[in-house]
């Protein structure tokens, strides 16, 4: 009877874990039909007999990106929905471009881990533990250095030198998402009672609806 238990314990372990992860393949590949109107965890398989070399391409991350912006930067993000090849393979990439002071700001991916590698300039990177620690990973990070975020914590990078400075991060989901935390806070549609949010911060209600005006941009 014992052994039977622990047979259904290390199973349901097991399926856990399964479902902790993105949906693996069960052939080849299944390339994400996009225009599908079926609702899945994740996306439903193209014909395979309608798919083709240019599903798995996405061209051009080799270009410089326009970072003319508030934050002075631009990620370009190689995921599910524009490389339809990525269905079910755990994985995207995503290329950053930082103006001189550029920053890519406080946010978390929910669904994957992140490793950088600093194609060119200088970048200060790091994350932050979970609670009740709190505690801040940082780096400075030059030119072929890599760094890790784990899943889910949130995570900076910000581009310390007088040039501009690229990235190259791998991420383990086809769809990783981003919840950026200025954003989410203070730009949420509808907005966060000011109430609450001038109690979480101790902050007073005139400085949160100064916040809350503002204009937060997605990155």
């Amino acid at each position: 009877m014992a052994s039977h238990f622990l047979l259904l314990a290390l199973l349901a372990m097991a399926a856990t874990l399964a479902m902790a992860t993105d949906p693996t393949q069960l052939q080849d590949f299944c390339v994400a039909d996009i225009t599908s109107n079926v609702f899945v965890n994740g996306f439903v398989c193209k014909n395979p007999n309608l798919v083709t070399e240019n599903d798995f391409f996405f061209p051009g991350l080799n270009y410089p990106r326009n970072t003319a912006n508030q934050l002075g930067v631009n990620v370009t993000a190689v995921s599910v929905t524009n490389l339809p090849g990525l269905n079910t393979l755990g994985i995207s990439i995503a290329r950053i471009d930082f103006a001189p002071y550029g920053l890519n700001p406080p946010h978390t991916h929910p669904r994957a881990t992140e490793i950088l590698v600093v194609l060119e300039g200088t970048l200060s990177v790091g994350f932050v533990s979970s609670n009740p620690d709190n505690k801040l990973f940082a780096k400075v990070l030059y030119k072929g250095d890599v760094f890790v975020f784990p899943q889910g914590l949130i995570h900076f990078q910000f581009n310390a030198g007088h040039e501009s400075a690229v990235a190259l991060s791998g991420l383990s989901s086809q769809n990783p998402g981003v919840i950026t935390i200025a954003n989410s806070v203070f730009g949420s549609k509808p907005p966060i009672s000011d109430e609450i949010l001038a109690k979480a911060f101790q902050l007073d209600k005139k400085t949160v609806d100064l916040l809350q005006a503002k204009f937060w941009m997605n990155n």
